[in-house]
């Protein structure tokens, strides 16, 4: 029998009928969402009981939306995969996909129907969002099943074609089970702009994000961006696509979208930055990058930059001359002049009176 799932639309019709979270049935599947609607009308609850007994001696716990799957046994057959498509547990997923959507679209991430979400599910299965739909506006039947090749397997409505460059990620970073792409005003005007966003000037950001990455400008949904991107996400969590807009990955779909909140805050906090102080931003010193680079690694994501020098983690150049890199907890120097040669200080001398006695 097919477990009955309870979205917040769900827990909220069954409180203004009147009942409790006693009414819910014990097996039943409960989205975020639906949790979410409990906490707030009842307090902590559990399917089938009128409230949660906390246990004080329990130990705290982290949350975690990872989806793991065994190993070599998707599904084969078409009435498999079906009915793989429709289980409870993928039914929840969808559902935290439909979120995700609509929170994309209130924070104006995504405009008409751009942007789009996938999330890993099999050695070789992918859900993925359709084409053609806001994100502000799907349901949960218009989410699709697809292989690694972007083959549709299941689903009525047909999958977005720029599912080809999240694939294209997957292959080459085993990690990344599940990305979030959206055109975020700010974080998009650097992509635009073709800036790479500068590094070591707030920690949350070195932490969560690393270094953002970018890729060369090629035509969405065709194989040539789906190499350039997936190039430049084996070492980089976020990836400004130029002219185009923003690409993050994580270990789940949460996680792939608090990547996006964090790349468009980011990227709007130095370009607010940018216009003050005649344009001089401060930078945390080498040492401390390396500290929450470490930090980084702890959280399980690797980064490219942990052999690199101090100076080389936070030199801003490119982006901007006058933004300093300070090596350990010295002071920026006062000039960005290297010291002179003194030799070679004589011979510019000398030859500079020969001109000057010529003109006599």
């Amino acid at each position: 029998m097919t477990k009955k799932v309870f979205t917040a639309a769900d827990i909220e019709a069954l409180l203004k009928s009147g009942k409790s979270a006693a009414d819910i049935p014990a097996d039943a599947v409960l989205t975020p969402s639906a949790k979410d609607a409990l906490r707030d009308g009842l307090g902590p609850v559990r399917a089938g009981n009128a409230r949660a007994v906390t246990n004080a001696s329990a130990e705290p716990i982290l949350p975690d939306y990872e989806f793991t799957w065994t190993p070599g046994k998707d599904p084969k057959t078409p009435a498999e995969i079906e009915a793989f498509f429709r289980s409870p547990a993928i039914e929840v997923l969808k559902q935290r996909m439909v979120d995700i959507g609509k929170r994309m679209w209130d924070r104006e991430y995504t405009d008409g129907n751009g942007g789009n979400l996938t999330l890993r599910v099999g050695d070789n299965l992918v859900l993925c969002t359709p084409t053609l739909v806001s994100k502000g506006f799907m349901t949960t039947e218009q989410m699709c099943l697809v292989d690694l090749d972007g083959k549709q397997l299941a689903g009525k409505f047909k999958r977005t074609s720029e599912c080809m460059t999240h694939l294209a990620i997957m292959k080459k970073q085993p990690k990344a089970k599940a990305c979030c792409h959206a055109h975020p005003p700010h974080g998009t005007a650097f992509a635009v702009a073709g800036v790479q966003p500068p590094t070591c000037m707030i920690p949350e950001a070195e932490v969560f994000l690393g270094q953002i990455g970018i890729a060369e400008y090629r035509t969405p949904g065709t194989p040539a961006n789906a190499e350039v991107v997936g190039n430049a996400a084996i070492e980089h969590m976020a990836v400004l696509m130029a002219n185009h807009g923003v690409i993050t990955w994580g270990k789940d779909i949460e996680d792939a979208y608090w990547k996006m909140e964090n790349v468009e805050s980011y990227c709007k906090t130095v370009w607010v930055a940018s216009q003050l102080n005649g344009g001089r931003l401060l930078t945390i010193t080498g040492g401390q990058a390396k500290e929450l680079i470490a930090l980084r690694k702890t959280l399980g994501m690797d980064d490219k930059r942990s052999t690199w020098t101090e100076c080389q983690l936070c030199d801003n150049s490119d982006f901007q001359p006058g933004t300093v890199c300070q090596i350990g907890d010295s002071k920026p120097a006062a000039s960005g002049k290297a010291s002179l040669d003194p030799e070679a200080e004589k011979l510019v001398q000398a030859l500079t009176d020969q001109i000057i006695a010529s003109m006599k």
